[in-house]
């Protein structure tokens, strides 16, 4: 029979929460949605506690943001990309983010590829960080904390039903 995901997590969580976290912040940063989902199953079966699965996340997640937007200011100042900054090929959209800045910063991790190209631009175009960090922590937050949720409710009460099969769900 094939070991169960929980049941190789566990076994190696067991000794090192600190582990399990810190793997949790490195997945967060690359593939939070997937990582809250699992996370939260991870939580309702015991193997993390629920306090420290959502701090690894929320750390991941804001590491993440901050890393595109970094990745953004730092593509500003290759040569071949820096003469984009003020080119009629951007304006468009430069001042389509400029437009309610803060909701659209808010809302790129609840619409598919608006998380990316608009975290990275602000970057690119210099948009206040001030603004930029807290909103697009807050937009984050609240859809991973939903995720969690979710997949927290998933897990508990798919446990009993289909135990190891809802990994495969």
């Amino acid at each position: 029979m094939f070991p169960s995901i929980s049941g190789f997590i566990g076994g190696a969580a067991v000794d090192s929460t600190l582990l399990l976290s810190l793997a949790i912040v490195l997945c967060a940063v690359l593939f939070e949605d997937v990582t809250t989902v699992i996370v939260g199953v991870l939580a309702a079966d015991g193997i993390l506690p629920v306090p420290v699965a959502f701090i690894s996340i929320y750390i991941g997640i804001a590491l993440g943001d901050t890393l595109l937007y970094s990745l953004g200011a730092f593509a500003r100042t290759h040569p071949r990309l820096a003469h984009y900054i003020d080119h009629d090929f951007t304006a468009p959209f430069r001042s389509w983010l400029e437009d309610t800045y803060a909701f659209k910063i808010f809302s790129g991790p609840f619409v598919p590829g608006l998380r990316f190209t608009t975290f990275a631009a602000s970057g690119f175009f210099r948009f206040p960080l001030r603004t930029y960090i807290p909103t697009a922590i807050a937009g984050g937050l609240v859809l991973e904390t939903t995720l969690f949720t979710l997949s927290y409710w998933f897990g508990a009460f798919s446990s009993k039903w289909v135990g190891e099969v809802r990994w495969g769900i």
